[in-house]
């Protein structure tokens, strides 16, 4: 047994069981891949791979109880060698974050900035993503944090860590009757409403609050883009409810934002990480900066 068999079978759910594909990220002919897997499967005395003549279909029991200790044992490969470059005092690296665009957009900025300051040689890729996307991302390993407010269910897998709370507006065009109206729930249902997509930016916290007073929401518009839904308003089709942190005095002062505090249950932006990922130095610092971002949104 060695590392380039279970590195082949680690990536063919990855190129949805196309060995040839899986051959080539590991820079071996497919006759080559196709030899590790049958010797492989000889030693441990059982099929791993479900087959339909030459086309492999997936994996046995056995293969999908197999794939769980290879996902750990890439995560310890990973690990090794974050841990080396740290003894090290290495700088440089790559810091991957999965998140949504509205966190990306509105949360992430002065923490990133704070983070360059500091390590100005940890390259950032930052992939942005559907909220239940977001944490399979860290299960691939293709992202070392998550950020987001929906899809955060607790796993013994993850580390969670709430990150800072926030509150929906209303966004309404200047002269709009909602304007200088006392707002309510049943006044909100009454118009069209803009808001996100399901599963994106607390949209779970408005149907809920809708729900509790038996209100329907008429939705016109959902988008994941806070952009797209003030775009829309301006438009007149109908009133958007965003998150307060995106609605930014100076870009958007030709529309009126209704605080819905009161109406819609505050949401929960929360951090998420492999339990069993080392933390380089760097990606400690990065999430101290995410946690005092919170904390100053959190007093504001």
């Amino acid at each position: 047994m060695n590392f380039s068999q279970l590195e082949l079978l680690r990536l063919l759910p990855e190129t949805q069981f196309n060995l040839s594909k899986a051959a080539d990220k590991v820079n071996i002919v497919q006759s080559a891949a196709s030899r590790h897997i049958q010797l492989l499967e000889e030693e441990l005395g059982s099929p791993l791979l479900e087959r339909h003549g030459k086309k492999i279909l997936g994996f046995t029991p056995m293969g999908e109880r197999v794939m769980k200790e290879i996902e750990g044992i890439d995560l310890a490969k990973r690990n090794i060698q974050t841990i080396a470059d740290d003894y090290q005092a290495n700088r440089n690296g790559a810091l991957h974050i999965a998140t949504t665009h509205t966190q990306a957009k509105y949360l992430l900025p002065e923490p990133i900035r704070k983070f360059r300051e500091q390590f100005p040689g940890v390259t950032i890729y930052m992939v942005q993503s559907s909220p239940g996307e977001i944490i399979d991302l860290l299960y691939r390993h293709e992202a070392d944090i998550a950020i987001c407010t929906e899809k955060m269910e607790d796993s013994e897998k993850l580390v969670i860590k709430p990150c800072y709370e926030w509150n929906h507006v209303a966004i309404v065009p200047q002269g709009h009757p909602l304007a200088d109206a006392k707002l309510t729930l049943e006044k909100l249902a009454s118009y069209p409403l803009l808001t996100y997509s399901p599963g994106y930016t607390g949209r779970s916290n408005i149907e809920k609050a809708f729900a509790k007073h038996g209100l329907e929401l008429d939705i016109t518009l959902s988008a994941a883009d806070s952009d797209v839904i003030k775009t829309y308003v301006r438009l007149g089709l109908g009133v958007g409810i965003i998150s307060g942190a995106s609605y930014e005095p100076g870009n958007d002062s030709d529309l009126i934002c209704i605080d819905l505090a009161h109406l819609i249950p505050r949401s929960m932006t929360k951090l998420a990480y492999l339990k069993q990922l080392y933390l380089p130095t760097y990606l400690r610092c990065f999430i101290g900066e995410l946690l005092n971002a919170g904390s100053g949104r959190a007093t504001s």
